[in-house]
């Protein structure tokens, strides 16, 4: 009474192969592999292999649990025409960019695609590009035009 002949044993063990996420036609090769080569696949043995894939998925549930339990749950700061609002971060937890580092376009050319999408400001003939990829990082660069100090929020 093997795996192979399509009874309750077959069942159990294609059973195994779909929450395993493996092919059934993966299974089936599987299957058809054993018997052919005199293996008898037993209830008891395939008992061990789900009750050992149960205890995995198990433990991983638990594990997941108790991560989620640890996490810190967001404070609801407002609510808004029925929304609510939530902090999920601390205040500063994100950093700002405060003395930003600029570069030529040719040396930028190096480092960044030509449609690399950027945050531009021209003010009294000086010209700044903020790259979003930094930018969605840190959101906030605090810089300076001129003499007049700007932020620059993404």
């Amino acid at each position: 009474m093997g795996i192979g002949n399509g009874g309750p044993h077959q069942q159990i063990f294609m059973s195994f192969v779909r929450a395993a996420g493996i092919s059934p036609s993966y299974g089936e090769g599987l299957s058809n592999l054993l018997r052919t080569r005199g293996y008898e696949v037993r209830r008891s043995v395939i008992a061990r292999i789900i009750a050992a894939a149960m205890a995995a998925v198990v433990s991983a549930l638990l594990t997941l649990g108790e991560a989620h339990a640890q996490r810190p749950q967001p404070e609801v700061v407002a609510t808004i025409y029925g929304d609510t609002m939530y902090q999920v971060l601390p205040a500063d937890r994100i950093p700002a960019i405060s003395d930003p580092v600029f570069v030529t376009g040719e040396e930028a050319s190096k480092h960044m695609w030509g449609n690399e999408p950027v945050m531009g400001l021209v003010s009294d003939g000086e010209a700044k590009a903020y790259s979003l990829w930094h930018l969605d990082a840190h959101e906030i660069v605090n810089d300076v035009i001129g003499d007049t100090p700007i932020g620059v929020a993404w």
